[in-house]
């Protein structure tokens, strides 16, 4: 042959799977990355092992949002039902045949893994109400809603009854994210919101009476009744239900403008700061770095959360825009609720924060939803089919 075939190098190989991406998401993502092993090393360098394990639940994720950023839209969509109908199965085994550690039954034993299917939800809850709006578009009555919420309701149940108060919320608002940018009238929004109001002005004045010993509300666990009356009145048992939002709270209030600097928190290393490398980690971090560092890190999820709204609004199909824009607000609500949750505006509920709490199951979740948005922002030039 006059000419011989030369094999492309590897970058030109390489090339087509990293082309198209929204650089400015990933961006914001890998700042965010950055900042949660930083303040890992900073909170944690003397939990033996930790900042390693964490790197490697950070690398497991990026691997994982890889992967899952090269399905196309249209390939997702196939997906939807079958993971939804895999979740919901097995949340029923959970119920069944489930694990039960400190006393909740969330996990299910397959022999080399012990998984929780509460977690598969998070993703599988979005795509099947997506996939389901993308069948109705240009047909949509109020009975479609009904469809949804019910659809919602079903693993949303199933998670209250394991009993996972903190799971079942991000589930619920993972799907009613994609409900509401669905079309879902503000006739049926604003109702719940004026009850949800008025309930909440009813608890705190009648906080005396319910919180009360040996009251029963019925509708809530025992330790769930506790966490919300710990909330009203963390004083009320100081050493007790009330240390954890209390030593939260001295952290964050002792670390002022500047914080006390890397490594010399003194609530967090001393150990008066519950979990400070999971749930409680802002509070160490609040501690250490200050107001200032604080700003910092609300000014980078700010800019996380924006650009995947960006990427959600430029999506080609309904699909697209509904499971990305429903996404990405469900990582607002982790950071929103972590932080409420140690600043004491919020119950203990057991959310990770984004990017920087250790978790290795968390940490995957996150890596799927980045790779779900990644492939709707990539495919956002095709013309839906």
């Amino acid at each position: 042959m006059a000419a011989v075939l030369q094999k492309p190098p590897l970058r030109a190989r390489l090339a087509p799977l990293v082309r198209g991406y929204d650089g400015q998401f990933l961006l914001a993502a890998a700042v965010l990355a950055l900042l949660g092993q930083f303040i890992m090393v900073s909170v944690a360098y003397d939990i033996p092992g930790r900042v390693a394990d964490h790197a490697r639940n950070l690398l497991i994720a990026v691997a994982v949002m890889a992967v899952v950023a090269q399905v196309p839209p249209q390939r997702l969509q196939s997906l939807a039902v079958p993971a939804y109908v895999v979740g919901v199965v097995l949340l029923v085994a959970v119920e069944l045949i489930g694990v039960t550690r400190k006393g909740a039954q969330r996990w299910l034993d397959l022999g080399v893994v012990t998984i929780q299917p509460s977690e598969l939800m998070k993703i599988a809850m979005p795509l099947m109400l997506a996939w389901w709006f993308q069948r109705r578009e240009g047909r949509l009555a109020p009975m479609d809603f009904g469809v949804a919420g019910a659809l919602l309701a079903l693993p949303v149940g199933l998670i209250l009854l394991q009993p996972d108060l903190g799971t079942a919320l991000l589930v619920l608002a993972s799907g009613l994210f994609v409900i509401y940018f669905a079309g879902l009238p503000w006739r049926l929004i604003v109702p719940p919101l004026l009850l949800g109001g008025v309930g909440i002005v009813v608890l705190v004045i009648m906080e005396p009476q319910w919180c009360a010993p040996g009251v029963d509300w019925v509708v809530l666990h025992e330790y769930q009744r506790q966490r919300v009356c710990t909330l009203l009145d963390p004083t009320r048992d100081p050493l007790g239900k009330g240390f954890h939002i209390l030593q939260g709270l001295i952290a964050i209030g002792s670390g002022g403008l500047w914080g006390k600097g890397f490594q010399s928190g003194t609530q967090t290393h001393l150990d008066f700061v519950p979990e400070r490398s999971t749930d409680f980690i802002f509070a160490a971090f609040a501690e250490e770095f200050g107001f200032l560092g604080v700003l910092g890190l609300l000014a980078a999820y700010a800019y996380f959360i924006a650009r995947g709204l960006r990427l959600a609004t430029e999506a080609s199909t309904l699909f697209g825009r509904l499971l990305a824009g429903a996404l990405i607000l469900v990582q607002f609500v982790y950071a929103f609720v972590n932080i409420g949750m140690v600043s004491g505006i919020l119950p203990v509920v057991g959310v990770p924060l984004p990017f920087v709490s250790y978790g290795g199951t968390a940490m995957v979740t996150l890596g799927a939803s980045l790779g779900l948005m990644l492939s709707v922002g990539r495919h956002k030039r095709l013309i839906p089919s």
